[in-house]
């Protein structure tokens, strides 16, 4: 049975989505009667442009599961699911299946088979939270925040409102990051310190961000879109650099590195497995080297062309001081998490093991013969979403490929070239005994070949993820009679 924690944050995501969508339709008719219709336009474009995004994920990945319903929910709305979707209401399709799912596995004890389709669900919903998460949440905030900094209406109830969004906003990072944990094993669970450490890291980083936009964006309204193109064309670029593989289809995985690079523009995301230390420090370094900039350029023209409302210098200069030192300060928290709370696995520790692993077996005879049947013939494989498995890789993992385990000074080919002259060495020494036992080297020799070849075959496995590896397990795979061919 699911944690009582887990099953109201699950169940919870769907009412507050719908409080979510009245407060947006409150905040357009609000610029609606004051008359700002460009802010109203901006608006408009992020909430269609979000929710045309989220249906496109959703619909894609419902294609990539072949269409294949977990829920009698999903299974009634299954003929009229393409409509759905057109009419911007596939969403709730997934809302309403994670939320039956939940209930179920919340009231009542079920088999470990309902509870893999319940984290199935709650995975691709938590994936499609953070996507409509910085294409409409965290951009309306800036579009929010400029506009009463323009205004000079910056009292404390607005001060607390713009809190509250940005917590929401770390909320739902937390909550992305809480579920990608149900790939770990038990004794990782997270604690409620390492969930407040976390969410207090990105809760400050976010802050600064998203204020810094805000500043820039009041005093130079037209130029944060150019800011914003630049800006998320080199991510983009970026992000193809990568080479991600999330998606099944090459347009998805355009679309994929296109919302890498609009996240990326507010807050740090994981696209690849294996250390990515450098790879993060030259992000933050780029993103604090920008923050100072964008408060910069906000402080000198409000020194230059003050304001309708009174701002001193040194006011300005607090409050340029203060977001650059609030992104610092979330630095050092994410330090601290990083080295206290952080697992540190590599892919085989997850639950359901490798990725690459997984696809390269799913074909071998081993694996059914290892597998527990059932009175009607072998028993299903455990349910595990593979596209939000990379993720928890990218996540998780300690090393790229096994690493951890293998020199760094040492190449995957040398060591396969030193276990095929370790096979040679096996031949010459039976053909130099076949003399004296006659037609039965041939038998020894290939008992001993096959033996020898399991055991490299395993190795390959845990130390590499690379092609040789996948072709000697292909090999040895075939390799089921004595004698055979090396």
């Amino acid at each position: 049975m699911r944690s009582q924690v887990d099953c109201l944050l699950t169940t919870a995501g769907l009412p507050l989505f719908l409080v979510d969508i009245c407060l947006d339709v409150l905040a357009a008719v609000e610029f609606y009667r004051e008359g700002s219709y460009l802010s109203l336009g901006v608006l408009l474009v992020l909430l269609i442009g979000s929710s045309v995004l989220v249906q496109l994920y959703s619909w894609l990945w419902y294609s990539y599961d072949h269409f294949e319903m977990k829920t009698r929910v999903e299974e009634s709305a299954k003929p009229g699911l393409a409509v759905l979707h057109w009419v911007q209401l596939g969403i709730y399709v997934r809302h309403a299946a994670v939320m039956e799912t939940s209930v179920k596995s919340c009231c009542s004890d079920c088999d470990s088979q309902e509870e893999d389709k319940t984290a199935f669900l709650n995975q691709d919903l938590s994936m499609l939270r953070i996507i409509e998460t910085f294409s409409e949440s965290a951009p309306q905030i800036v579009l929010m925040l400029a506009v009463l900094l323009q205004d000079g209406s910056l009292e404390p109830f607005q001060v607390l409102k713009t809190f509250g969004s940005l917590s929401a906003v770390a909320y739902c990072v937390t909550t992305y990051h809480r579920c990608i944990r149900s790939f770990l094993p038990e004794k990782e669970e997270q604690s409620v310190l390492s969930s407040l450490v976390f969410f207090a890291w990105n809760l400050l980083l976010l802050a600064a961000r998203i204020v810094a936009l805000a500043l820039f964006a009041s005093v130079f309204p037209c130029f944060i879109f150019t800011h914003f193109v630049c800006s998320w064309l080199l991510f983009c670029y970026f992000a193809w650099w990568a080479d991600t593989n999330f998606m099944e289809s090459v347009g998805g995985e355009w679309l994929y590195r296109a919302t890498v690079g609009l996240i990326w523009y507010f807050d740090w995301f994981n696209v690849v497995d294996g250390k990515t230390r450098n790879r993060a420090i030259l992000y933050h370094a780029w993103i604090l080297l920008d923050i100072s900039v964008l408060c910069g350029l906000w402080f000198w023209k409000m020194s230059w062309d003050p304001p309708g409302f009174e701002l001193s210098r040194l006011q300005g200069a607090i409050v340029w001081g203060a977001v650059v030192a609030g992104y610092a300060l979330g630095l050092g928290l994410r330090i601290v998490y990083y080295t206290c709370f952080h697992p540190k696995l590599n892919k085989q520790d997850l639950i359901g093991g490798s990725v690459t692993t997984q696809s390269d077996e799913v074909d071998s005879p081993a694996m059914f013969r290892s597998a527990p049947r059932t009175p009607s013939g072998p028993s299903r494989p455990p349910l595990h979403n593979k596209r939000m498995k990379k993720l928890a890789e990218n996540f998780y993992s300690s090393s790229a490929d096994g690493a951890q385990h293998q020199p760094q000074n040492q190449n995957p080919t040398c060591s396969f070239k030193s276990q095929e002259k370790k096979v040679h060495q096996v031949q010459d020494k039976c053909s130099g005994s076949g003399s004296a036992r006659g037609s039965g080297s041939g038998a020894t020799l290939g008992s001993l070949t096959l033996e020898f070849l399991q055991h490299s075959r395993l190795t390959a496995l845990s130390r590499t993820g690379s092609d040789s590896s996948l072709s000697v397990g292909r090999r040895v795979g075939t390799t089921t009679q004595p004698g055979s061919e090396i």
